[in-house]
């Protein structure tokens, strides 16, 4: 593997480590906790559960792919609309619950660190031009190749 194929690795690693095995790992250990997060936004326990274990797939198998370069493009995407979405649904600083210490502002951080990580994503899945954009249109479940060494 060549220094570029290792620093490719290292920017994927850096941008879903969060999600694996962080995250994941913490809705394993704590399902539990997890579900009563998820219960703040729904009444009903199943669906809670479901958000939870879908939650729980999207960090493990988008992760997964990014880093392997399979089907990478697409994973990308998901995790950006996953990341944007736990955004307005879980750090909300903008309606800040009662026990925050702290009240919107530690939100609001978060709610831009989660923008912010849906933005790599996003340029992993559509790359940095318009050939590269509509390359992912015409083909989404694509890969990047990302540790192909190609040369000139």
């Amino acid at each position: 593997m060549t220094a570029a194929a290792f620093i490719q690795l290292g920017a994927r690693l850096m941008l879903v480590i969060l999600f694996l095995p962080f995250s994941a790992l913490d809705k394993i250990f704590n399902f539990r906790g997890a579900v009563g997060q998820a219960k703040q936004e729904t009444p009903w326990r199943p669906i809670a559960v479901l958000l939870v274990i879908g939650g729980l797939a999207i960090e493990i198998f988008m992760s997964l792919a990014i880093l392997t370069g399979i089907m990478d493009r697409l994973a990308a995407v998901i995790l950006a609309i996953y990341c944007i979405l736990t955004a307005c649904l879980w750090k909300q600083f903008w309606n800040p619950p009662p026990h925050q210490a702290l009240g919107a502002r530690d939100l609001f951080w978060d709610f831009l660190k989660n923008f912010s990580l849906a933005g790599g994503f996003l340029l992993v899945a559509l790359g940095t031009t318009a050939s590269s954009v509509r390359s992912f249109i015409a083909d989404p479940f694509s890969s990047t190749h990302p540790y192909q060494d190609i040369r000139p």
